[in-house]
């Protein structure tokens, strides 16, 4: 039998049917549905009198659309409020598992999944939202669908999807300083650009993965979509199976026994062949930052902006992206004026994060000029942000914590960046517009964030550690 990629043994595990020069019919174990691309999907299943057929399956949590303050009372978003009523009704006329506001279990889908153990490897995993690459840090296939796509697993359980190229990144060697996962992401995002995977499902590897927390592993494949990849994911090991055991939806007992040794055997054979590949050394990562609007525009906190003739993106796109964001080719990133820091979302939203975060504001003030919005990825994170005493130090450094949810990250509640405003923001994306009208969006780790937060400047993080 020919070598496999971890890819290759999940992808294969999960063909019902292949269609000959077509796309492969691909059953779904995991489906994670939000407010903001479920309705039109059940409002299709609606019209046709089809049910959805393994309600089980299925899973809901609002998070897109919540307020990140006063979550008790009514949403005052008519659109928002629309879609998460939407999101109730519909849920309880399939039966499907709904965690809404005020429910203790709630939060950013990408969160709550792997925190209760839906999330387990060698699963295929989907919902309607591009960030679902995050579940490939368990070993599983995850990637974003389409609301038509959405309709079709409702209802069949299964997708048709072509299977996507292979590529392996590794990295190996020992972190630096104050260097996160959302910097290693970053510089390899960086290093390929924005669109330097298309077409592609790219497995991590390496000593750097290997030594991650689950935390970090998930902040990595969060972030495979920003070069362009189909998702990602890493191998399954001890640190996985540590992490899931114990969980409320892991399997118990036997049916432990019986996973682990399965889950074992989530790796990729030697001599097993990728359609590309890239090494790179951890030696050479310092803490991040983006300077334009992909994220692939971005570099080593200490360096100066690149030259146009330097970075692989057209010239009249740079330049435009420069104009955007008020900088100039070779201009020195730190001491940059910043107005906003945003911790959160579904790359940085977790407890990991928080403890980041709270290491550098620990003993120091919040700058006056910065606004922060400090936002849990779900009610569990919120309650060990407490638990550990980390809202005393933010507190005690004049922040406030606030309720979970996607937030700033796409600004499609309150928590919007006003125009020509800098945000360092620990989010995924820093696309035009992205954190609000005219918002300018410097992609970075939480202790990036932290160092600008109690600065008012970007600041290498080093000068705290």
């Amino acid at each position: 039998m020919s070598k496999q990629t971890l890819f290759d043994k999940v992808w294969d595990a999960h063909v019902v049917r292949k269609i000959e020069d077509g796309p492969d019919v691909f059953l779904i174990d995991r489906h994670f549905v939000h407010e903001v691309t479920s309705p039109v999907a059940f409002l299709g299943l609606e019209s046709r009198g089809i049910d959805v057929m393994y309600a089980k399956r299925t899973f809901a949590t609002a998070d897109h659309n919540t307020p990140t303050i006063n979550q008790h009372l009514p949403v005052q978003d008519p659109l928002s409020a629309n879609q998460l009523q939407q999101l109730e009704t519909n849920t309880a006329k399939y039966g499907i598992s709904h965690w809404g506001l005020g429910h203790a279990k709630n939060g950013i889908v990408h969160v709550v999944g792997p925190e209760n153990g839906i999330t387990l490897p060698g699963m295929t995993i989907v919902c309607g939202d591009s960030h679902t690459s995050t579940h490939g840090a368990f070993g599983a296939i995850a990637f974003g669908i389409g609301t038509s796509e959405v309709e079709m697993v409702l209802s069949s359980q299964c997708i048709m999807q072509p299977k996507p190229m292979k590529m392996r990144v590794n990295v190996n060697g020992k972190l630096g300083k104050a260097v996160l996962p959302k910097d290693v992401t970053l510089y390899i995002i960086a290093q390929l650009s924005a669109a330097g995977a298309t077409g592609y499902f790219v497995e991590y590897a390496g000593d750097v993965f290997e030594n991650m927390s689950m935390e970090g592993r998930m902040t990595v494949c969060n972030m495979s979509i920003e070069m362009g990849a189909r998702g990602g994911m890493i191998a399954p090991d001890q640190t996985t199976f540590n992490y899931l055991n114990g969980r409320e939806q892991a399997p118990k007992a036997e049916a432990w026994d019986r996973a682990l040794a399965y889950w074992k055997t989530l790796k990729t054979d030697n001599e097993a062949t990728f359609d590309k590949e890239y090494t790179f050394d951890a030696a050479d990562i310092e803490p991040q930052i983006t300077y334009g609007t992909n994220p692939g525009l971005g570099t080593g906190i200490s360096q100066n902006i690149p030259l146009s003739s330097q970075v692989i993106d057209g010239e009249a796109s740079y330049k435009k992206s420069l104009g955007y964001m008020g900088f100039a080719e070779n201009e020195q990133i730190i001491g940059k004026k910043i107005d906003y820091v945003f911790l959160g979302s579904c790359t940085n939203g977790r407890i990991e994060d928080f403890r980041a975060f709270a290491s550098i504001v620990k003993g120091r003030k919040k700058a006056d000029n910065v606004t922060a919005w400090l936002v849990p990825g779900s009610h569990i994170v919120e309650s060990q942000i407490k638990e550990e005493g980390i809202l005393d130090i933010l507190i005690e450094s004049g922040f406030e914590l606030r309720q979970p949810g996607c937030s700033a990250c796409l600004a499609m509640n309150d928590d919007k960046v006003p125009a020509g405003k800098y945000a360092v923001s620990t989010s995924n994306r820093n696309f035009e517009g992205r954190q609000g009208p005219g918002a300018r969006t410097l992609l970075a780790s939480p202790l990036v964030a932290a160092a600008a937060a109690v600065t008012g400047v970007i600041t290498d993080p080093r000068e705290f550690l």
